[in-house]
């Protein structure tokens, strides 16, 4: 098994800041409404349709689209290139934690919705601002416990 091409590591970030404001603004709307909150109900769905996204198809994904297109081709290479399997993981993280607040949501658990974008949002935020990706840490995580597939090293 080979490991997939190398992705510019500065497009995942660029996703992020864009990731972060709606899922700030979900945030601050699911904290300012009645308790069925439609809008941001909403806004949380059409943020997980796109880290499903992310994750099906992620050259197709809008925001890498937009980083290639029009973002890239105005900066200087990447150092270096980075595996972009931690990334998508990444993506099925955050799929996973807005799907389960949109779940509780749906089941009249109080809060749930915006706690759910508001912990994602954090997770954002420090990728895009710091380069921190906790999923991408979990992948590794992960891979390092053996749960998830490894890359055979070559002699």
């Amino acid at each position: 098994m080979t490991a997939p091409a190398g992705i510019d590591p500065r497009g995942p970030r660029f996703a992020a800041w864009i990731t972060s404001a709606l899922l700030l603004i979900a945030t601050l709307v699911g904290l300012t409404s009645p308790p069925f909150n439609l809008p941001a109900f909403l806004l949380t769905l059409v943020i997980a349709a796109l880290f499903l996204w992310g994750v099906l198809s992620p050259r197709t994904q809008p925001w890498g689209v937009l980083f290639r297109t029009l973002v890239r081709p105005r900066l200087a290479p990447p150092f270096a290139l980075e595996d972009p399997r931690p990334p998508r993981f990444a993506q099925g993280v955050g799929l996973f934690v807005v799907t389960v607040g949109l779940i509780l949501h749906l089941l009249g658990v109080p809060w749930a919705l915006p706690i759910a974008t508001a912990m994602a949002f954090v997770a954002a935020f420090l990728n895009a601002a710091f380069g921190l990706c906790l999923g991408c840490q979990l992948y590794l995580l992960l891979q390092r416990a053996g749960i998830l597939g490894r890359t055979p090293r070559l002699p």
